[in-house]
């Protein structure tokens, strides 16, 4: 028999121990294993190995579980504390939201009125004033870019130890 015929039933040993084989496979693999005693004392060794790993017995601290989860709680704790905290900006874009419906009738009249003083025409300050109300947005977004702007500056080294 060629090297290349032993090399592939080696193969095709270690290929049914995690896979199946097709019916082709299973019948060249049969036929070699009749033959060829080096390949079956490969396949025997083979199942007394998986055997010897599925039998062998593992010792496990007994309080691993206990440290895993401490592990993972003081993980969870570390990241509540590095995650941002955008509570104020909220309050901050409540309090606008607030302050800004409750002023819109006079927001609306200063437009007009200078609207009126400028000669402007009546859909420019009408587009101003819908303006107006995107200035919480644009600083929710500029507060948050500057955010992940800092957070993406820190070096490697310390975003794989965290």
């Amino acid at each position: 028999m060629s090297e290349n015929l032993h090399t592939r039933a080696q193969q095709l040993i270690s290929k049914e121990r995690v896979e199946d084989l097709s019916q082709a496979e299973r019948e060249l693999l049969a036929a070699h294993l009749q033959e060829c005693e080096s390949c079956g004392e490969f396949a025997r060794q083979t199942d007394q190995a998986l055997r010897g790993l599925r039998t062998a017995a593992i010792s496990v601290p007994s309080d691993l579980a206990s440290r895993t989860q401490f592990r993972v709680r003081l993980r969870a704790m570390e990241l509540r504390q590095r995650e941002p905290h955008r509570r104020m900006l909220w309050l901050a874009c409540a309090a606008s939201w607030i302050f800004g419906i409750a002023s819109a009738p006079y927001v609306w009249r200063l437009f007009e009125w200078f609207g009126q003083l400028t000669g402007v025409p009546r859909l420019v300050w009408e587009i101003g004033f819908g303006l107006w109300w995107t200035i919480p947005a644009v600083f929710a977004v500029i507060v948050l870019v500057l955010e992940n702007a800092r957070q993406s500056d820190e070096p490697d080294w310390i975003k794989r130890r965290s």
